[in-house]
């Protein structure tokens, strides 16, 4: 196979979401892009929640590789289907294909499996240079000539080394993007802790790796030479290494890359006074915290490492020191009844953080939650499309699904209510004002479609097996 032109593309949202979407892709296609256009190759990538896929690149194309997470998966089969019909080889990657590659398998000819960097490229060269024997090539799936499904050995992660060797990515490989977008950075991989309901350990390990305080600032730089707004730190846990972060924040402010960002964090950093005062400091706007639930049951047997107390403390800190936050809550646990939503929504409301995302608990393939659920056949359906922490996939224990699907819209509607949005305006805060009535409209349009989607969806599928729905046979 004579390799010359790529293209990538990452598969676009469901339409049914909480909070709306934003411009911003994954890093990993964008930057696997910038690799492989670095090594010579003609290269393309497609964003389908940023500009429609460019077909007529696509059909030139002599290989194209497909991310997906779990519900851009169906979408994502849909594309690999067609791109094969035009006889182009398909590769797809991601977190979905990681743990269910014989799945893809039936859509793609070949799938990495974890980080990609090692595995894609190395596919890649040897399919260029004729297709020699693809064995030795860890971390990726294929059926051999006999349509035998074959599973390599699992690749290692890249250390620090390795993650600082890699090249910023490029987004102006990305049909249609503009620097005025949201830009990812992504400094470090992986999670110490390993909550249950989590595919990032899974994915990317427990070790927490990250690029040199050196090697980011050079990435920021250039990111301010290229735009002025708000970058998203999408490390999982930015503060997971707090003696790190310290220093990163005091060069950030030193060389004066302050800015409007925003970062994603534990409870646990409002511990450290020092490092919340250098984050304030350093320009952060907002932190992202998963609070997860006000249950002590459920933060147990989420395995979350934090109390109740601990979630009240970090709000407090972390306002006082006049950095925002967007709280996230999981309802529907085993240990949740109907008044634990209940409570769960009024302590949102009454919070004062500055927007939440309540979502139902959604097992993911990758995830302990998910072979626990689906060993005691608890799954609704295998609906990919469904499994975007919008939609109850799962029959809990306390509760019919139905009750947990209206009753986490409804708690997401209590947050986004008129008395926030007057609260908000009364400050002037026209920014939060506007969050809120687009949070009241968003509500109320996915409300109608949670209506629709138990009555026609899951009350149908409550008394009957777990279904298996592939792509185009949604029942």
């Amino acid at each position: 196979m004579n390799i010359k032109k790529i293209a990538f593309i990452e598969a676009g949202t469901p339409d049914f979401q909480m909070l709306g979407k934003f411009k911003m892709p994954r890093v990993g296609s964008a930057l696997l892009a910038t690799m492989l256009r670095d090594m010579g190759y003609q290269v393309r990538a497609f964003v389908e929640d940023i500009a429609p896929v460019d077909w007529q690149y696509v059909r030139g194309a002599d290989l194209v590789c497909i991310s997906t997470i779990t519900n851009t998966a169906i979408r994502a089969y849909a594309i690999a289907s067609r791109v094969r019909a035009l006889g182009i080889p398909v590769v797809m990657g991601g977190v979905h294909p990681t743990y269910m590659p014989s799945e893809a398998l039936e859509y793609a000819d070949y799938v990495v499996r974890g980080e990609g960097e090692r595995p894609l490229l190395s596919l890649v060269e040897s399919l260029d240079a004729g297709s020699p024997p693809l064995s030795g090539i860890k971390g990726i799936s294929y059926r051999d000539p006999g349509k035998k499904i074959i599973h390599t050995r699992k690749e290692d992660i890249l250390d620090d080394i390795e993650l600082d060797a890699l090249p910023d990515p490029d987004f102006r490989l990305v049909h249609g993007w503009k620097p005025s977008y949201v830009y990812p950075v992504s400094t470090s991989r992986g999670c110490p802790f390993d909550c249950n309901f989590c595919s990032v350990v899974p994915m990317f390990g427990r070790k927490y790796r990250f690029k040199s305080v050196g090697r980011t600032l050079a990435e920021l730089r250039y990111i301010k030479s290229i735009k002025k707004g708000t970058r998203f730190f999408v490390d999982d846990n930015f503060t997971a290494n707090k003696a790190r972060s310290k220093i990163l924040l005091r060069a950030i402010i030193e060389e004066g890359l302050r800015d409007c960002w925003v970062v994603q964090a534990r409870t646990d950093v409002a511990k450290d006074p020092e490092l919340i005062r250098l984050m304030a400091d350093a320009g952060v706007h907002t932190i992202y915290i998963g609070f997860e639930s006000i249950n002590p049951k459920t933060l147990k047997k989420f395995n979350k490492k934090q109390e109740l107390s601990d979630i009240v403390s970090s709000i407090n800190i972390i306002r006082d020191n006049g950095m925002h936050i967007h709280g996230m809550f999981i309802l529907g646990a085993d240990t949740d009844d109907l008044d634990t939503i209940k409570k769960t929504a009024d302590f949102a409301a009454n919070s004062g953080i500055e927007t939440v995302q309540i979502i139902a608990l959604t097992p993911l393939p990758g995830t302990r939650l998910f072979e626990e659920i689906r060993g005691q056949g608890r799954l609704l359906h295998t609906d990919w499309s469904k499994y975007n922490l919008q939609h109850v996939v799962f029959r809990p224990q306390q509760m019919s699904p139905s009750t947990l699907q209206m009753e986490t819209i409804k708690a997401n509607k209590r947050f986004y209510s008129w008395k926030y949005i007057l609260r908000s305006l009364a400050r002037l805060d026209l920014h939060y004002t506007a969050v809120g009535l687009l949070g009241r409209r968003i509500m109320g349009k996915t409300l109608k479609q949670a209506v629709n989607y138990t009555t026609n969806y899951i009350e149908n599928l409550e008394a009957a097996p777990a279904l298996e729905i592939k792509a185009g046979n949604r029942q």
